[in-house]
């Protein structure tokens, strides 16, 4: 009798159907590691630009805080500081997106006067469920906040919004 070699078809139907499986269990886990170092980076981002904000109110004091977030950045290369590019950022962060998350940055006054003397920065996932979950944010007392604000949400972008967020532990 003649034995054959290699496998029969059941045997590498049954290789798929395990790997299949095992995809199937991975995937999952990875989509929520994905979405964990994103929300790391956002919350970091909003710590980088309030650090920004404090540095851009003592070299433009007669500003204060700055207008918005490209105010504290600048272009990639041959940055020069002034006030409307204070080069304090890097040009990725104060273009607005990074690593499936947008942000802003807001100065205003309060009480009147022309100087900023608020600032409000925010983050919220571009898609959410697949770039992140929650959303964070920061004004001028420094304390980072967040919320898991579901789909269609967009950075917060004055005081009264980002207090109601819960402060991040």
């Amino acid at each position: 009798m003649r034995r054959s070699r290699g496998f029969s078809l059941i045997e590498l139907l049954i290789v798929v159907a395990v790997i299949l499986i095992i995809a199937a269990i991975a995937i999952p886990n990875l989509l929520r590691a994905r979405i964990a170092a994103n929300e790391a980076s956002a919350a970091n981002s909003i710590r980088k630009i309030s650090t920004a904000e404090v540095a851009y109110s003592t070299a433009f004091p007669t500003i204060g805080y700055s207008v918005d977030l490209a105010s504290l950045g600048g272009p990639a290369t041959n940055c020069n500081p002034s006030s409307a590019t204070a080069c304090i950022l890097d040009y990725v962060l104060s273009s607005g997106s990074k690593q499936g998350y947008q942000f802003t940055a807001v100065g205003a006054s309060q009480g009147g006067g022309s100087t900023n003397t608020v600032f409000v920065a925010g983050s919220a996932p571009v898609a959410f469920n697949q770039t992140g979950v929650r959303s964070f944010c920061t004004v001028t007392d420094g304390v980072l906040r967040s919320v898991n604000n579901g789909p269609g949400g967009t950075p917060a972008n004055n005081q009264a919004t980002c207090i109601a967020y819960p402060t991040q532990q």
